[in-house]
């Protein structure tokens, strides 16, 4: 299906990445830098015959630089930069450098090695920095420009929307990354969660970390802690997505995974779903009944176990019998891992916790 059937057939609107308003911004700028005229609204061109136009929120052009900005619509996706000013300044370089690129105000400068960027360079990611030299290069053809341009991308309030992304852990500092690969922002793909796993794994290997931990929560990033002493840049915030986890460590192995979180997302890992998302999976009591009959539970228990409301309502039937279904479960989400990860050289350890931050299991 294409993204245009997937949004009618969702019926949830879909949005723009940091990266495709900075471009249209760029082009404005850059536009009106040559002309003296700023195109309201701007239109730009992106992958998958797609070609949406923005309009200008912010304009201005004096001594020697015209800047633009853009307000960001994600759409219908629960975007943290939903809504934030997005601005390009845009100046004329030296002859023969085409573009350079700036971090204005609040957009992060790398400080850690792993990223596709290199250490000192603006977070404005590979792709979004492509769009925008292939639509300066477009304005130059069109209006008789050089191309040579310093581009300055800022986001408002951008340093205090990023504490509220990975980018502090991935050693991104002072502001958001200029993110997007289509330009596109796909309500609830959940696809810079994931996108931030991956670079959270890189950044541990190019730091030489033996040992990564994946938790579904800052409960069990405090509990791995405390057990592991892991620095904060060796912890992947991995949510719900243990898939994306083990897929990408699969390809890029670090020795040792430590796989930490509650009871209930686990035992959903334990019966082999990648996706922990209550919405997409669900805990099958049956299946911890069945857990629990192998261990030698008593029918009774078995059958307290099958009708339990949540999976802890399990768990504590389970303790007041002496039977260790956290450690069961663990057990179960080990093999489902090792089972993802076919024989890459990763050492898997879980962790089980109750809501309180006790461990329960472990395998």
């Amino acid at each position: 299906m294409t993204e245009a059937g997937r949004e009618r057939s969702t019926g949830l609107r879909y949005g723009w990445t940091t990266g495709a308003c900075a471009t249209a911004a760029t082009t404005a700028a850059y536009t009106a830098l040559l002309t003296g005229e700023f195109p309201d609204p701007v239109m730009i061109d992106l992958p998958n015959d797609r070609h949406p136009s923005f309009a200008l929120a912010k304009e201005l052009l004096a001594d020697g630089a015209a800047t633009v900005g853009i307000v960001k619509d994600a759409g219908d996706d629960p975007d943290v930069t939903h809504g934030a000013l997005v601005s390009a300044r845009v100046t004329v370089g030296e002859p023969g450098t085409g573009v350079t690129f700036r971090a204005g105000s609040g957009v992060g400068t790398v400080t850690k090695p792993g990223l596709p960027l290199a250490v000192g360079e603006p977070a404005i990611n590979p792709m979004p920095r492509q769009f925008i030299r292939e639509h300066v290069a477009a304005v130059a053809a069109r209006h008789g420009g050089t191309g040579d341009v310093v581009v300055e991308i800022s986001v408002e309030h951008g340093e205090e929307l990023a504490h509220r992304t990975w980018n502090p852990r991935l050693g991104i500092l002072g502001g958001l990354s200029i993110l997007g690969t289509t330009g596109v922002v796909v309500p609830y793909s959940c696809s810079s969660w994931i996108d931030s796993i991956r670079r959270g794994i890189d950044v541990a290997r190019a730091a030489g970390h033996q040992h990564v931990a994946g938790c579904t929560g800052s409960t069990s990033e405090r509990v791995v802690t405390e057990l592991h002493g892991l620095p904060e840049d060796a912890l992947l915030d991995m949510g719900d997505f243990a898939g994306a986890v083990l897929k990408y460590l699969r390809r890029h192995p670090v020795p040792r995974l430590t796989i930490a979180g509650g009871i209930g997302k686990l035992a959903k890992l334990a019966d082999g779903h990648l996706d922990l998302h209550s919405g997409r999976s669900q805990v099958s009591t049956e299946s911890l009944a069945a857990r629990v009959r192998g261990a030698g539970g008593s029918p009774e228990l078995v059958e307290g176990v099958r009708g339990a409301n949540t999976a802890l309502d399990a768990l504590q039937q389970c303790q007041a019998a002496g039977l260790p279904l956290g450690d069961l479960v663990a057990a179960g989400a080990r093999d489902t891992a090792l089972g993802v990860l076919r024989c890459a050289p990763v050492a898997v350890d879980v962790v089980v916790i109750d809501r309180a931050g006790t461990v329960v299991g472990r395998a």
